[in-house]
């Protein structure tokens, strides 16, 4: 019974866009069942090397997603960040993302540390998570973003999770819209 209103759900929710005016679509990719994939596009009116600057510099993430960050853009490198504009990198409400690869201006790879302010369900499967994120240049000179949130499990625990992340990331990434396009 649980497992058919996982999948009546998942199918529910792939019918299902979500965004904000249509700026950042979401949707779940259940096809690689019992994983996961929340897939997160955009096109941002600005040209690549300012799009890739926001995703791989600290005064890119510090412009748009946090008040606070420290990247190493390296193979095996960071990027660190923090939430709490009172607090500072490497207090325990820091959030460690590793740089698994990347190639310049394509595509970033990157795991989150799975630490105590995630939910304990997570932590058994913290090897799992990984962040794809594509960028393209179009030929008016924009910039694609296709992001793949790999490694989550199709259960309800999961799913409830999704419920926040997805808005969650959409209001994120339409301030990495605002950012790019105050011009």
């Amino acid at each position: 019974m649980k497992k058919t209103f996982i999948l009546l759900y998942l199918i529910l929710l792939s019918s299902l866009t979500f965004g904000q005016d249509k700026r950042v679509v979401s949707k779940i990719d259940s096809t690689k069942s019992p994983e996961l994939v929340l897939i997160q596009e955009l096109t941002v009116k600005a040209p690549i090397d300012l799009v890739w600057e926001a995703y791989t510099t600290k005064k890119g993430w510090e412009n748009w997603a946090v008040p606070l960050a420290e990247v190493d853009l390296k193979v095996g490198g960071y990027i660190k960040t923090n939430y709490n504009e009172e607090g500072q990198i490497g207090d325990s409400t820091t959030i460690v993302t590793h740089i698994i690869n990347y190639v310049p201006k394509r595509l970033l790879t990157l795991q989150a540390e799975i630490t105590d302010n995630f939910p304990e369900f997570m932590k058994d499967d913290a090897h799992d998570f990984y962040n794809v994120i594509y960028f393209d240049e179009t030929e008016d000179g924009h910039t694609s973003i296709k992001s793949y949130g790999i490694g989550y499990k199709n259960t309800s625990k999961y799913l409830s999770l999704m419920n926040y992340f997805i808005p969650a990331n959409e209001q994120t990434l339409m301030s990495l819209i605002a950012y790019l396009e105050k011009e």
